[in-house]
């Protein structure tokens, strides 16, 4: 049986939209109270088996996650340019479009890298058209902010995801904690979105479970002592975008680009813990799908795009002009291991420890902490 998500349980597309919400009063999935301004503060790479694995380390903000409704899910792909077009849309990744890491063209016939550098004729605007929340804020008098590091300011994937708010800089996680408080403390209604990526940046590197990764909790848990000194009538919660696995180097599997596995494969898109193949032509594909399931069913989920959709995976419902961007076939990693195609591994990516993007509890269930207004 294939993994399917809990249709009647919050997730990350419920959280930023559910802060909105409580600027007007209005129910939302969360059932947050009313507030003057909100916050929602997003660590990169925090799983929540993680988190409970390092428990000392991490006081303050387990503290702050309720015993009941404190973990959701994250979404699919666990990735983070699906999971922040969630976020912020409030929508699943079959609407949004935001499908993986690397994602299809259709109209190029090639493969994007969402958080990387786009084709200069592509339109964010176009290839993500769906009002953001930034956006439904301003339209409703709402001031929306983004508080992050200054290289996530001019991007591509920041049109398509952050459009409509206005970017504040911090450099730091102390820094931009205390901003998102100060924010909070103005005399208009506020909705506050800050970014930490460290976590995940650690992860990849070192991976979930080294020192580095650690430091970086303990670096964010410090700076969680300012939200206890919100400004009254405000509210705000932390979440993530998934969390992580760490796959050991005998355990990243490298395909050799003469295998039959590629056979009949025109484009690798995803990540290596979830690979999205697009095939040459529709009589490819139970070929390409006969030939991965003989080869790794035992170590993941290898399923068509028509079974992935129907098992929910992309949300209940999938956009016409999102499904040619969905992999012909997915490889969905359940066991500890990640795949690589010769021909497009780096030096880089081999080395890269902690992954995510697959199914699995590590990566999909994330924290949802809450402090101020929220908390009641």
């Amino acid at each position: 049986m294939l993994p399917a998500p809990r249709s009647d349980a919050a997730s990350l597309a419920d959280v930023l939209s559910g802060a909105l919400a409580s600027l007007s009063a209005q129910p939302s999935r969360l059932a947050l109270p009313a507030v003057r301004s909100a916050a929602v503060l997003l660590a990169d790479g925090l799983g929540m088996s993680a988190l409970r694995a390092r428990a000392g380390h991490a006081r303050r903000l387990l503290a702050a996650i309720p015993a009941r409704g404190g973990a959701i899910d994250a979404g699919f792909p666990t990735t983070t340019a699906s999971a922040l077009a969630s976020l912020t849309t409030g929508l699943a990744s079959g609407q949004h479009g935001m499908v993986g890491y690397t994602v299809r063209d259709p109209q190029r016939d090639g493969v994007v890298q969402q958080l990387g550098t786009w084709p200069a004729d592509l339109d964010p605007l176009q290839w993500q058209p769906h009002a953001t929340l930034f956006e439904s804020a301003r339209a409703a008098g709402i001031d929306a902010v983004v508080v992050a590091a200054s290289r996530y300011r001019d991007t591509a994937f920041t049109d398509a995801v952050l459009r409509g708010a206005r970017f504040v800089i911090a450099p730091t996680i102390a820094e931009r904690v205390e901003a998102t408080v100060d924010l909070l403390g103005g005399a208009e209604p506020t909705l506050v979105y800050t970014y930490v990526p460290e976590l995940d940046m650690a992860g990849h590197a070192s991976g979930a479970e080294s020192t580095a990764w650690l430091s970086a909790l303990e670096q964010l848990d410090a700076a969680l002592d300012a939200l206890t000194r919100l400004p009254r009538g405000t509210g705000a919660l932390l979440t993530a975008d998934h969390g992580m696995i760490d796959v050991p180097p005998h355990a990243r599997l490298v395909v050799p680009g003469g295998s039959e596995l590629w056979r009949g494969v025109r484009h690798v898109a995803g990540e290596p813990r979830c690979l999205q193949l697009h095939v040459e032509s529709a009589d490819e594909l139970a070929g390409v799908l006969e030939r991965w399931r003989a080869a790794e069913s035992a170590r993941a989920w290898v399923v068509s795009r028509e079974e992935a959709i129907a098992a929910g995976w992309f949300g209940g419902l999938v956009d016409d002009r999102v499904l040619p961007r969905i992999g012909d076939v997915l490889i969905a990693a359940r066991a500890r291991v990640a795949y690589y195609d010769e021909r497009l591994a780096t030096p880089r990516s081999l080395a890269m420890v902690g992954q995510h993007g697959s199914l699995s509890p590590e990566e999909l269930r994330i924290p949802l902490a809450r402090w101020g207004a929220f908390a009641t």
